[in-house]
């Protein structure tokens, strides 16, 4: 009878420590908390964007990671990739600011 009661005891424990551990983030996947804190800075920043008339929102993609914005797209000047940085580094929640831009 004891040793059932300990052998339950340890299967409690590992299914608990497994449910855990399978619902925590990992450095390539985001948790369920980050990954809205994601979307709402993605959304933040693409609201910046296209209220300044200097960057072109519809030419600009936005994708963020863990706080981490990567700013993509074909833009008209070098003037907009950094005006476009400049906007997203000032929104909050942004860890850091990475671009892709080309000029057309």
């Amino acid at each position: 009878m004891k040793q059932l009661r300990q052998y339950f005891s340890a299967l409690f424990l590992a299914v608990t420590l497994v449910s855990v551990v399978g619902c925590a983030a990992t450095a390539n996947q985001e948790g369920t908390g980050e990954y809205i804190d994601d979307s709402a800075i993605t959304a933040k920043v693409k609201a910046v964007l296209f209220n300044d008339p200097m960057t072109k929102a519809t030419e600009i993609n936005v994708e963020t990671f863990k706080g981490v914005v990567q700013l993509s797209g074909f833009v008209s000047s070098q003037a907009s990739i950094n005006k476009a940085v400049e906007l997203a580094r000032g929104v909050s929640g942004v860890k850091s600011v990475k671009h892709d831009m080309r000029l057309k």
